[in-house]
């Protein structure tokens, strides 16, 4: 064997890995998004119904499915340009690439014993809440348009963010590493068509902002101090304050845990209820 068959052959094995790698990176993300699913079963079916026109000599059908096929791509980078972003996005982002540092044990544990306790309070007064903790994929989309703080997170500040007439109070707070960035965010709804119809807005936010990136959305009810945590895709809903504690430091430890240990399990909770 040749240094040139040999040479050829680890291009190949490149070549294939590059491919399976794209492939992986696009199917985990059309299982993640809802919209994306839903075009990816469209295109499947247009391509069976072109198949079925050519075995049956569709004429007419056929040829409004070539126009489909031909000017359908276009149209689809058009529409889905904002889930293209994210997926380019997360691709492009590590957590070594990050802005934002990953907080050491005693830096997380800081930031959730001020997080559980804003959201007690406002759960036993019954403010609605929306914090939405950036990880990975950056939520730069959504901190331009609102109101600037960046300021340390502390539980006084957060319940002052949400309290009436304040202006922010409707909006979401996003947090990056151990600071609140923004307050007033508008976050998209999720479009799902499973989601509990009785969720309100606040819920379908949290939803929306997890399905579309890698983040963390923190829920008060307003309507029955119900609190809740959406990530990956999936809203856990009515935790117990126990439960939300354990789950959000779960969420927030590093992929790697180099100098710490320790680990806990929680089960997940179905979204079934009439909030807000």
């Amino acid at each position: 064997m040749t240094l040139t068959s040999v040479w050829n052959i680890v291009t190949k094995i490149i070549d294939i890995c590059i491919v399976w790698a794209m492939f992986y990176i696009i199917f985990k993300n059309i299982k993640n998004n809802v919209k994306m699913v839903l075009i990816f079963k469209g295109i499947i079916i247009i391509v069976l119904i072109k198949i079925l026109s050519n075995l049956l000599n569709l004429y007419t059908v056929g040829v409004l499915l070539e126009y489909v096929i031909s000017w359908g791509p276009i149209a689809l980078i058009v529409i889905f340009q904002p889930e293209i972003r994210n997926i380019l996005e997360q691709v492009g982002r590590t957590q070594l690439l990050g802005r934002h540092k990953v907080l050491t044990v005693d830096e997380r544990e800081k930031v959730v014993f001020e997080l559980v306790t804003a959201v007690d309070h406002l759960r036993k007064k019954k403010i609605g809440a929306l914090i939405v903790i950036e990880r990975n994929m950056s939520l730069r989309e959504y901190i331009q348009p609102a109101i600037k703080i960046y300021a340390d997170i502390t539980s006084q500040l957060l319940e002052a963010l949400f309290l009436p007439p304040n202006p922010c109070h409707d909006g979401g707070v996003i947090i990056q590493g151990d600071k609140i960035t923004c307050a007033g965010a508008v976050f998209k709804t999720s479009m799902n068509p499973n989601v509990n119809k009785k969720l309100g807005t606040r819920h379908r936010a949290a939803l929306g902002v997890a399905e579309e990136t890698d983040a963390i959305a923190l829920v008060v009810s307003e309507e029955t101090g119900k609190i809740s945590i959406a990530c990956d895709n999936y809203l856990h809903y009515n935790l117990t304050l126990e439960e939300f504690k354990t789950m959000l430091l779960e969420e927030l430890k590093p992929k790697t845990e180099v100098f710490y240990g320790g680990d806990s399990n929680m089960g997940s909770l179905n979204g079934d209820g009439d909030d807000d």
